[in-house]
């Protein structure tokens, strides 16, 4: 669901994120970022919701954008590595991942992750980004304009609970969602104590600013906090295993955690030997059974590595899996990097890789169509080539 709702001109992406606009494009060598800070947040009222007219203030001293971006993109996971340890016990993952190099599993928040995987039971991609855009801009709060365009955040668990919410989005075309989301609002605002959805995060993984702590051995099954983060949320209005999954592996950061769709069901059968016996239908046991399998494979990073081996099923992508690859040398442009990171682009086993690490920078942009006063200040880092 990360890119449901953010905006693509031309070659930047926009979304309204932690309460600002932030703009992103990238070329060769640098990440480039520009963040509009709204003076003021408000939620809208009742239908008609969103108003013009929100005002952007100057850029905050205390500004966190930078550190917001590693932390929301996830950049400080060594790619190379992590594609390298999942290359040496899986012969399709070595044969596969190389044409997939930059896959990243984002750093979501919990809310918005839940809300947009509700939204995309039967659905596609499209749809789903339609009914994000509708929930932001009748229900969530006005950050600011690019152009004459609104960029709305996220809205808060508290404006959905109100009892009007569901039949309001049935008119804006949520159908049976629209239930899903209203009644998970109210759970969890008048169900549970303040902070239980990040209270189920992974440790290893916290929200931005809090420390990082243990998360417990690895079982087959993952570690004890996924487990109950898993059922937890299973109590919830239209969250079934896969959605819980998807919640748990890209908005509470439990990277065992293996949602299991259509297309990991026939990459199940196809490349690791699923489909007959007690395995010959997806039931609940054999979604529990493919789940530990990538576990016992990948360990507490499965569910990056199968949405590695997702992007690599999926039609739109698959002629990349016919094309030939040069053995002798391949350089990889990697994408953005944490200051503290390793190279970033997964490595073609076997082979001599030159890797060109990525710089962040902050733009100024005003020429595109921002409103309001931004710094233009530029951070870069320093450039390091590493060879393997």
């Amino acid at each position: 669901m990360s890119r449901s709702r953010w905006r693509k001109v031309e070659d930047t992406w926009s979304c309204a994120l932690h309460g600002r606009i932030l703009s992103l494009r990238q070329d060769a060598t640098h990440l480039y970022y520009q963040a509009s800070f709204s003076e003021q947040l408000v939620e809208p009222l009742t239908p008609p919701f969103s108003a013009p007219g929100s005002k952007i203030d100057s850029l905050p001293e205390d500004d966190d954008t930078e550190a917001l971006i590693h932390h929301y993109l996830n950049l400080r996971p060594d790619l190379t590595k992590l594609y390298e340890q999942w290359s040496n016990v899986d012969a399709n993952f070595k044969k596969k991942a190389p044409r997939f190099a930059g896959v990243r599993i984002l750093r979501q928040d919990a809310w918005e992750a839940l809300v947009g995987f509700i939204c995309s039971s039967n659905n596609n991609i499209i749809r789903i980004s339609q009914m994000m855009e509708k929930l932001c801009s009748h229900y969530g709060p006005l950050v600011g304009y690019i152009g004459v365009t609104p960029y709305h955040d996220m809205p808060s668990p508290i404006i959905l609970a109100d009892p009007k919410v569901e039949s309001q989005l049935r008119q804006l075309g949520f159908g049976y969602r629209a239930k899903y989301l209203y009644q998970t609002a109210v759970q969890i605002c008048h169900g549970h104590d303040d902070g239980w959805l990040d209270n189920l995060r992974n440790p290893e993984s916290p929200i931005m600013g809090q420390k990082v702590a243990a998360a417990g051995e690895m079982q087959p099954g993952g570690r004890a906090g996924y487990r109950v983060a898993h059922e937890q949320l299973l109590a919830l209005q239209g969250v079934g295993p896969k959605v819980a999954d998807c919640v748990c592996l890209m908005g509470l950061g439990w990277g065992e955690a293996v949602p299991v769709d259509t297309h990991v069901w026939q990459i199940a059968q196809r490349d690791y030997k699923f489909g007959k016996g007690k395995h010959s239908s997806l039931t609940k046991a054999t979604y529990d059974a493919v789940g530990d399998r990538f576990r016992s494979l990948w360990g507490k990073e499965a569910g990056w590595a199968h949405s590695v081996l997702f992007t690599a099923d999926l039609r739109v992508f698959s002629e990349r899996l016919s094309a030939k690859i040069d053995v002798d040398t391949v350089k990889v442009e990697a994408e953005s990097l944490g200051p503290d990171a390793a190279a970033t682009s997964a490595p073609v086993i076997g082979t001599k890789i030159e890797i060109t690490e990525t710089k962040i920078k902050r733009e100024f942009l005003e020429e595109e169509g921002h409103d309001g006063s931004v710094s233009s200040k530029t951070v870069s880092r320093g450039k390091r080539r590493k060879k393997m």
